[in-house]
């Protein structure tokens, strides 16, 4: 059980406990769950990072490059039909068993996906969309897990601890990729992936035996042992205000930040492309300054800015989620939480209006998206906090998966129109002043709704 602060007031502190007390203000008998929740997201991000590794390769390979302009809209499509599944088994099972289930329904898929290779057959194109929908939908539910066996007083303490090991799967996840990729091939990695998803399945298990070992905790308005309620994932988000902005928050969000991403390599490409042109002068030969050295000079400037961009960004990022986010969210609340990274935002992108040079675009991306990736992760998953088990489970899905990429949708069609349109730095820019402005405001309206749930919750 994940124990209350009236059952755990008296207890003394375990080593693990006091561990992480250097993190987080974790307490008595909280560590463990706390870390087991870790492991599982850790193991989760890594797998993850293996598997986009082989979706790349396999698109690319096949000459599928063009169909990641239209992979967002074809996710998003599909996850009309499998959101609304997906409701409606969590109210058919409960809650280990519908975990449970959908890890063992993706396992199953990347061994039908090795055979299919085995007879040749061509995969691109299905298993980048694939992966697409795999890595929302898994880590959605570990988050939905989470919300659902913890109180709103320890996620706010415990969430980043949980989050980081999500931020560590991400910095060794491509590392193994990288080393796996040529002894195994894109193929067996597949199998190493299902068998990583079967270690994942453990700890959710261990969790939720640990709580109906001790009892369930105090407060639980429903029975996790039972099925959730009825009613549909979109019905959920759609007829609840808080949900609603929260949807379309991450719309304004993924806008933002991939519209930030283009304007990054818009300004890096360029940059490539002027120091291709200076030869220097011990290379500047006739061999030196043919049209294969020259893309290959461009290529490796471009690998080298976005090899140190990642790891820069995947660094602050893990520090601050070890050091940072779970006192900012105990000092400042969930809610005020989620005005950090807007006004980071807001900051850069004022900037880089005024001065768009590269050194500006690129320390406003690296805050944004450390920020991203840290605090605006864990501030979004608290705000499930204070809602019911069916929105915890079924509209927390709709939101993390097809609104999510209805915003990559948008995003996509905007560059698309800002390249038809020929549109400056400088302009594209101050398009996301305006879109961080609308943000804003829908942040001071999740805080308000948030504040009334938890005042209505604390009543009840």
């Amino acid at each position: 059980m994940v124990p209350t602060d009236s059952a755990i007031a008296l207890e003394e502190p375990s080593p693990l406990d006091r561990l992480l007390r250097l993190f987080a203000d974790v307490r008595p008998r909280e560590g463990l769950t706390a870390i087991l929740l870790t492991v599982n997201l850790f193991f989760l991000l890594t797998a993850y990072l293996i598997i986009k590794t082989v979706r790349e390769a396999l698109i690319l390979s096949e000459g599928g490059a063009e169909i990641k302009s239209y992979a967002a809209a074809g996710q998003a499509l599909l996850l009309l039909l499998i959101v609304p599944t997906y409701g409606y088994l969590a109210s058919k099972v409960n809650r280990i068993k519908l975990i449970n289930g959908t890890i063992l329904f993706f396992i199953s898929n990347l061994i039908v996906f090795y055979l299919l290779s085995q007879l040749r057959a061509p995969l691109g194109v299905v298993f980048f969309l694939w992966v697409g929908i795999f890595n929302l939908f898994v880590i959605a539910q570990v988050w939905s897990f989470a919300n659902d066996i913890y109180t709103e007083d320890q996620g706010k303490r415990l969430f980043a601890i949980v989050a980081f090991g999500g931020s560590l799967g991400a910095i060794v996840g491509p590392k193994v990729a990288s080393a796996l990729f040529e002894p195994f091939g894109p193929y067996l990695l597949m199998l190493v992936t299902a068998t990583l998803l079967g270690v994942c399945m453990l700890f959710p298990n261990i969790v939720h035996r640990m709580e109906s070992a001790a009892g369930r905790s105090v407060g639980k308005a429903s029975d996790p042992a039972k099925p959730l309620a009825k009613g549909g994932a979109f019905k959920l988000v759609i007829g609840k205000r808080y949900l609603l902005l929260i949807a379309f928050l991450m719309i304004i969000l993924n806008v933002v930040n991939s519209t930030g991403e283009f304007i990054l390599g818009k300004t890096v490409t360029q940059e490539a492309q002027r120091l291709a042109n200076i030869a220097p002068a011990e290379t500047s030969t006739e061999l030196a300054s043919t049209p294969e050295q020259k893309s290959k000079r461009i290529r490796d400037h471009i690998a080298r800015f976005y090899a140190d961009f990642f790891f820069t960004v995947n660094l602050v990022g893990a520090l601050a989620q070890l050091f940072f986010v779970s006192r900012i969210m105990k000092f400042f609340g969930v809610p005020a939480s989620l005005f950090f990274l807007p006004i980071i935002a807001l900051t850069g992108y004022s900037t880089v209006a005024l001065i768009p040079a590269l050194a500006f675009i690129r320390l406003a991306k690296i805050l944004e998206n450390s920020t991203d990736y840290s605090l605006q992760h864990t501030a979004r998953q608290a705000l499930f906090l204070p809602t019911t088990r069916e929105e915890k489970y079924k509209a927390k899905a709709a939101i993390d998966t097809f609104f999510v990429r209805t915003g990559d949708v948008l995003s996509t069609a905007l560059v698309f129109l800002s390249v038809q349109l020929s549109l400056s730095v400088r302009a594209l820019s101050i398009m996301n002043v305006f879109l961080i402005t609308v943000w804003l405001l829908l942040v001071v309206g999740i805080g308000r709704s948030y504040r009334g749930l938890t005042a209505q919750k604390s009543l009840s």
